[in-house]
Order: structure tokens, then C-alpha cells, then sequence
């Protein structure tokens, strides 16, 4: 375990890239980067585990409806109403 003496700012320069990397989408280049970089930066292996159980358990959630009232409010708020289904 580190004492996570490094530079603060590629933790923060890496933040943007983790979901990318959680869902395998990123170069194999900056895969090896933030791989390396948390070797040494428990903070930062502790925010991608976290990161990834929070998306496991997501995904094993059933797809809740959107109450149709809130589908109305966020359509007319994107344009597009059009495309709302009315019972």
C-alpha cells in the first residue's frame, strides 16, 4: 500500500477516463497508464473498485419505467415531443 505521495493532479487528470476504462473502451496505451498509475495510488484503486461494484450492481437492476409525467417534463425539455407516446 502506498503512501500516496505523488503528484494529486494525475489522479485528477485520470478521474475523467475511469468509466471508459471500467467499460473497457479506452486506448490500450492509457489502460496501461491508469493500470500503473494505481499500483501506486491505493486512492485511486479504491475509487476504480468502487466505481466498478457500483456499475455491477446497476446493471443487475431490472429497468424501472419513468413515470410518465417526468417523460413529458424531460421531452419538452430536450424538443422532443414528438416523440412522446400518448396512451
Amino acid at each position: 500500500m502506498s503512501d500516496h505521495a505523488h503528484d494529486h493532479t494525475t489522479c485528477h487528470d485520470l478521474l475523467g477516463s475511469l468509466s471508459d476504462y471500467i467499460d473497457g473502451a479506452l486506448e490500450n496505451a492509457l489502460c496501461i497508464e491508469i493500470e500503473t498509475h494505481m499500483a501506486e495510488c491505493e486512492n485511486c484503486q479504491v475509487v476504480v473498485d468502487t466505481l466498478r461494484k457500483t456499475v455491477l450492481l446497476y446493471r443487475d437492476l431490472p429497468p424501472e419505467p419513468m413515470p410518465a409525467d417526468v417523460e413529458e417534463r424531460l421531452f419538452k425539455r430536450m424538443e422532443l415531443s414528438e416523440y412522446l407516446t400518448t396512451v
